[in-house]
């Protein structure tokens, strides 16, 4: 099993990078683990406490639980990840079950920041893209999906995702085996990443 680890800042084209990939390898070969399903269950907050949270750093993510599936996975196991709502900051009752394939992508702002997860991955790469790009994918992204208004969206930015991009996710460049700037503009370093998972998939 080959386990790859997709991180980067908040709007840098992490997904678009994981999708690319999926289309250069062999259909049911692989399985994503998001991240973002992890986030602690904070359901039972009031609606001011939710709009402090901190997404950002690494302690809002249950990374125990995120290992302990991956080490299932190694295994041979299902699991069933847990479904997150960014809008009522809670787990839903329902979850997705993860079947173990070749190739398990596990993709994030923050799974580069923990050594546990990170010891498990077989290739480690890190999504890069200018603070202007990402700020505005993550404006558009909060106002259509997470119920914010531009002015909320700026104001989380400046408090949350922008200081914490510096002290946690930024650093997190150093333990990339692959560094991917433009995102998923990037084709060339798609393509020899795509490459290289089919020749270790071959071998």
């Amino acid at each position: 099993m080959l386990i790859i680890g997709i991180a980067g800042g908040s709007g840098s084209g992490k997904t678009t990078v994981v999708n690319k990939i999926i289309q250069g390898i062999p259909k049911n070969s692989v399985s994503i683990i998001s991240q973002d399903a992890y986030y602690f269950d904070n359901g039972h907050l009031s609606a001011e406490e939710k709009a402090e949270i901190n997404f950002d750093h690494p302690s809002s993510i249950e990374f125990e639980l995120l290992i302990k599936h991956i080490d299932l996975l190694k295994k041979g196991e299902t699991v069933q990840m847990p479904i997150y709502s960014y809008v009522s900051c809670a787990r839903a009752k329902e979850t997705v079950l993860v079947r173990p394939r070749k190739v398990i992508i596990v993709e994030g702002i923050l799974i580069l920041t923990d050594e546990a997860l990170r010891n498990r991955m077989n290739i480690k790469v890190y999504v890069d893209a200018d603070a202007d790009d990402r700020l505005m994918r993550i404006s558009k992204r909060d106002v259509e999906e997470r119920g914010r208004s531009f002015k909320q969206v700026l104001k989380h930015y400046d408090t949350f995702v922008k200081p914490m991009h510096l002290q946690f996710i930024e650093p997190t460049k150093r333990y990339a085996d692959i560094i991917v700037p433009q995102g998923g503009e990037n084709h060339v370093a798609i393509d020899i990443l795509s490459a290289k998972i089919k020749s270790m998939l071959d071998g």
